[in-house]
């Protein structure tokens, strides 16, 4: 059996798939490379403003959404869609080497440490939700049940190289150096974006279902606001926002409790970069071995309900570990449980609940949920981390709260992935 051979059949891809599979891998490696090169710096900067701040960073980024999700959803509306990615992440790149220049005069700004913080938020979520856009316009259902998660190991070895890259090249590039590695990169992405697009019509043509009727050389339908009305008008989508608020209720709940802890043990900035590369570090090893061997069969044969329902379980478990013994220890435990479960597990499956919509849902409301109603999650949830802490009843009650919210969050993520299984068992393409 040729080498190709041997490699299409352990990532589970079908003849013609293998480099299209590649190219995705390799899209999302670069983009996660030059986030993870540049997100110890953030981490570092929201505790430079104050960790008693951060939910005033996190209201921030939600008004920035707020902005930006309707000017993106116009240039849909008038950039056909093969060339929209072009326009998105050329304005970052731009964005990318302006920060460059400002940290290169003014590096100890706290109030550009402040706007760089809010930035990189908007600019993660936007970059990684229309690459995900991309993957469901490019790929059909089932092979999405089949090629995501090797796709989203490129995530998982971007975010591994990225803090490597940021430990070993900050002392020599500086902040100003690593944004514009940062930008090359995503450079890189906007070229492998055009491979998969071609691949798209060229090779994955003629393919049964509706979703491939619509031609990516016209702009997608509707107008700056049909996300939203998109979400409000479907169960299904507004389904998955209230699991992407739930997810960010958990998510945010150990965020601000870790930046608290780390704040306290860590004082010198130096070690807190270091202290949060680490963990980043072990949460990439570990969903990218889950990524490779482990959730391309869940789904194929447990389906999606178990790749959604999983880590809330745990997740809702580690929330009470942490009510019972308020550690460090059992918070970075946790945080890693989270955050390999979410890219390894909840992503890869959340995006497979995309892949038959239409054009509009994958970009429009699919951006509006990954960005508006993210960001908006974590502010609602910042603020009521804030509440919860003046309330003066310690970790537990912050805890508690937590397991309740990952518990219901489980048991949405099931009702969302049961409707998924039963779409493809009736279209009997597993």
């Amino acid at each position: 059996m040729p080498f190709a051979a041997h490699v299409a059949a352990l990532i589970n891809a079908r003849p013609g798939e293998l480099r299209a599979a590649l190219a995705g891998f390799g899209l999302f490696f670069c983009l996660f490379t030059g986030y993870f090169m540049l997100r110890p710096i953030r981490e570092s900067m929201g505790i430079q403003g104050g960790v008693e701040n951060l939910q005033w960073l996190f209201t921030a980024t939600f008004v920035a959404m707020l902005v930006a999700v309707p000017l993106f959803a116009w240039l849909n509306s008038r950039v056909a869609r093969i060339h929209y990615i072009d326009w998105v992440y050329g304005f970052f790149c731009v964005n990318l080497l302006l920060f460059a220049g400002l940290f290169f005069v003014l590096r100890d700004s706290i109030w550009l440490a402040r706007v760089f913080y809010v930035w990189i938020s908007v600019y993660n979520l936007f970059v990684v939700s229309v690459a995900w856009s991309l993957m469901a316009d490019v790929f059909d259902a089932p092979q999405a049940r089949r090629l995501f998660a090797f796709i989203a190991a490129g995530a998982s070895v971007g975010g591994l190289m990225g803090p490597a890259l940021s430990a070993l090249l900050v002392g020599v590039l500086g902040q100003f150096g690593l944004m514009l590695l940062a930008a090359l990169l995503l450079s890189v992405a906007v070229a492998i974006k055009h491979y998969l697009m071609a691949w798209r019509e060229v090779l994955g043509a003629g393919r049964p279902g509706a979703e491939r009727a619509e031609s990516p050389r016209r702009p997608v339908t509707g107008n700056p606001f049909s996300g939203l009305t998109r979400v409000l008008g479907s169960g299904y989508l507004l389904g998955i926002a209230v699991f992407v608020l739930l997810l960010t209720t958990a998510s945010t709940f150990l965020y601000f409790e870790q930046a608290r802890l780390v704040a306290e043990l860590f004082p010198d900035r130096a070690e807190q970069v270091r202290v949060f590369g680490a963990i980043d570090f072990v949460v990439q090893a570990g969903a990218l071995l889950s990524q490779l061997f482990i959730t391309g069969r869940i789904a194929q044969r447990l389906g999606v309900r178990v790749l959604l329902t999983a880590v809330p379980a745990l997740v809702c478990l580690g929330f009470v570990g942490l009510a019972l013994a308020p550690s460090f220890a059992v918070l970075a435990t946790v945080m890693i449980v989270r955050r390999v479960g979410e890219y390894a597990f909840v992503r890869p499956g959340r995006e497979m609940l995309f892949a038959p919509l239409d054009a509009e849902s994958k970009y429009k409301a699919k951006n509006f949920i990954d960005t508006v109603v993210y960001r908006g999650g974590d502010a609602l949830s910042g603020w009521g981390k804030a509440l919860l802490d003046s309330l003066g009843q310690g970790v537990w009650l912050v805890a508690l709260v937590g397991a309740a919210s990952a518990a219901v969050w489980g048991g949405v993520g099931w009702r969302l992935g049961v409707r998924a299984d039963q779409v493809s068992r009736q279209r009997g393409r597993d």
